[in-house]
């Protein structure tokens, strides 16, 4: 008896919640897609357009630990270009490709540790810190490739980016499958994961209770570097050249993701279940947009609407409820008082 009635409560919260909205909003995408193009719903079609942004999403994963964890990370793209940068470079100039794959991701984590150590042990902010680091990034694949296109690149590379893996899928969605699992539980299921939030909420409160805060925030962001210099060469493989703009914007379209999946920019709250509706519902609205002939330009204005919407949505609904609740509390408070109470009440506010 006790069960069902939790159950059911739980199934009234989720109603309820953001997520929920992001549910219904990506069920009214599929339907009006698969409406224009029959053959929308089909497994290829909707693997195809998970790889077209296989990297973004991949990189999405650890940028919701970042912000839930109160910080953000906006040194992602640039990473990911360095990493393709030292990719490429170290292949042209005749290195083995498996040594410039190894080359290429410990790049990556050596950004993350950069970033990291300022934030965590410097106590600086991470904006700051990761908007320099974004434009040094950036400044040192310009010197590493200059303005050329870098396209020679083995064959066991072009295979990684190009060809499915295990059945229809390509690496890099097996890749991004498998770290969503290794987030889930760890962020729902592990310490790690419930000091992520702790410091989110109140990093001086974590402090006293005995967490490494600066030991998780260093942690984050190596990891973030790693994770970000594997889709940089991911992307490389994909497209099966590199130039030293490469993914250059990417970052605001894994934050909007994220964001929008309700996860508090301020940090302490968000669900990997609302990232991963929000991944849902813009690829498949961008799907759907592309399909309309609508420009690049216009669904990323549709996007940023829809974020904005995101952040401004719930502020609203938790501000009415906090008022429906004040309300609520004066009415009780007012019908249980005394007489002589009210009396007093009504003296005190003549």
């Amino acid at each position: 008896m006790l069960s069902t009635r939790l159950a059911s409560l739980r199934r009234m919260q989720f109603l309820r919640s953001w997520e929920a909205i992001l549910f219904v909003l990506f069920l009214i995408t599929l339907f009006f897609n698969s409406a224009r193009v029959p053959a929308y719903l089909t497994v290829d079609n909707q693997i195809n357009v998970f790889y077209l942004y296989a990297e973004k999403i991949i990189v999405a994963l650890i940028m919701t630990f970042i912000i839930i964890n109160g910080e953000i990370d906006l040194s992602v793209s640039s990473v990911m270009g360095l990493a393709a940068g030292v990719l490429g470079r170290l292949i042209e100039l005749g290195y083995p490709g498996e040594l410039a794959l190894a080359a290429a991701l410990v790049t990556g984590l050596l950004c993350g540790l950069w970033n990291g150590l300022w934030i965590a042990y410097g106590r600086l902010s991470s904006i700051i810190v990761t908007l320099a680091g974004m434009i040094m990034f950036r400044g040192l694949v310009w010197v590493l490739v200059e303005d050329r296109s870098i396209t020679t690149f083995p064959d066991w590379i072009h295979n990684m980016g190009q060809r499915p893996i295990l059945g229809p899928f390509p690496l890099s969605l097996l890749i991004f499958f498998f770290l969503l699992i290794i987030a889930y539980i760890v962020l729902q299921h592990s310490a790690f994961g419930r000091y992520v939030y702790v410091i989110g909420n109140n990093r001086e409160v974590a402090r006293f209770s005995g967490v490494k805060v600066e030991t998780v925030k260093l942690v984050l962001f190596i990891a973030s570097g790693l994770i970000s210099a594997l889709a940089g060469v991911l992307y490389t493989a994909r497209l099966g050249a590199m130039r030293a703009s490469t993914a250059e914007g990417f970052e605001l379209e894994i934050i909007t993701m994220v964001l929008l999946g309700g996860v508090n920019i301020f940090g302490g709250s968000g669900t990997l279940l609302g990232v991963l509706l929000s991944i849902l519902l813009i690829l498949n609205l961008r799907n759907g947009m592309s399909l309309s002939n609508i420009t690049l330009q216009q669904q990323t204005g549709v996007i940023g609407a829809l974020l904005i919407l995101s952040v401004l949505v719930p502020n609203l609904v938790t501000r009415a409820r906090a008022e429906l609740n004040r309300r609520r509390f004066a009415r009780l408070t007012a019908e249980r008082a005394t007489p002589a109470e009210r009396k007093g009440v009504k003296a005190e506010t003549k």
